[in-house]
């Protein structure tokens, strides 16, 4: 027995691999034995695929810290952070810097440097095209905002509320035309204007142009007013007219689309008259003459078509509501609407 082991032992040491033991002879983490460690020259084994796949010839995981990063005594390897997705454009966590002014070199030099290389006469005709293609650009539309029937006590009428427009984004040449009567009877009031508007600012329209009444009686105005989109939404027209016998009177409209679905909405209205002294002719009274209070909801079965229904409160105010009493008339009224508003 004594034999045996003496001759095994020899043999047992022999077939140790040599760099086993070297590496057990001068490993300052013996006893330690840690799930990686981190030496400075590649052991004799594979790396495979990713750097945490290295493997020394017994089948341990390694590490292959670059020159750059080693330092002079070995030391647990701190494993780098895991990278973050990135973010998307557009998304914001949290604040951010304020965006960097431009340097002053970009705000040098000369105003049209494009002249310098090309020379103006060839720059004249793209400058003049970006012109007519942002803004100059002649374009059209015909608008029908209100064709309705209005059913209430006392009588039932219907009304047309129709414009029409031609021109660029800085000039127009408009056409409006308004008027009601009573269902089977002939028109009651009908008029026709056609103005000049000029953009005055980004979101209005100067327009200057001309009335003329058809019924109840022929009547010629000259017009001023202003027309365009007021803050919240709100398209606004409001025009002042003086008329060939001297009669000052004015009109303000305003109207909010809500969309409640992408082809459903919601209009609330209001129209607002006024006159600077009696007209008794029409029945008129100096001062507010009458208001108009709507809400209407379309639904738009193409952008250009859209039928609605809706409710109305119309009420004749001051000395023209005294008039209509004396003539035997109900100043205010409730009504149902049912009508189409389409363009074109």
């Amino acid at each position: 027995m004594r034999c045996a082991v003496s001759i095994a032992l020899p043999l047992a040491v022999l077939a140790s691999p040599l760099a086993a033991q070297d590496h057990d002879a001068h490993d300052p983490h013996k006893g330690h034995d840690p799930a990686t460690k981190p030496i400075d020259t590649k052991p004799k084994g594979e790396c495979v695929g990713d750097w945490d796949s290295c493997t020394d010839a017994e089948g341990n995981k390694f590490i292959i810290v670059p020159e750059t990063q080693r330092k002079p005594e070995a030391t647990p390897p701190v494993l780098p952070p895991v990278p973050m997705p990135m973010e998307h454009k557009g998304m914001v966590h949290g604040p951010s810097a304020p965006a960097a002014s431009p340097p002053e070199r970009a705000l040098e030099g000369p105003e049209r440097a494009a002249d310098a290389i090309w020379g103006a006469d060839a720059m004249a005709p793209s400058r003049e095209a970006v012109r007519r293609e942002n803004g100059a650009m002649t374009t059209g539309m015909v608008m029908v905002e209100r064709f309705e029937a209005r059913l209430g006590e006392g009588q039932d009428a219907w009304l047309w509320d129709v414009e029409a427009w031609q021109g660029s984004d800085i000039d127009k040449l408009w056409l409006k035309s308004e008027g009601e009567g009573e269902l089977g009877s002939p028109v009651e009031d009908a008029e026709v204007q056609a103005l000049w508007s000029h953009a005055i600012t980004p979101f209005f329209d100067l327009q200057a142009g001309a009335r003329l009444d058809i019924e109840p009686e022929t009547r010629s105005h000259l017009v001023l007013g202003v027309q365009g989109l007021a803050p919240y939404m709100w398209h606004v027209d409001g025009a002042v007219f003086l008329s060939d016998r001297g009669d000052l009177t004015a009109r303000l409209k305003g109207e909010y689309d809500q969309k409640i679905t992408q082809r459903l909405i919601l209009q609330p209205r209001a129209e607002l008259e006024f006159s600077a002294q009696d007209v008794p002719e029409r029945a008129l009274g100096s001062g507010l003459t009458k208001a108009e209070l709507g809400l209407r909801l379309r639904y738009e079965i193409k952008r250009e078509f859209a039928p609605y229904v809706g409710v109305e409160y119309e009420a004749k105010a001051g000395r023209t509501a005294s008039l209509a009493r004396a003539a035997g008339e109900d100043p205010d009224a409730m009504k149902l609407l049912v009508g189409i508003r389409a363009w074109f």
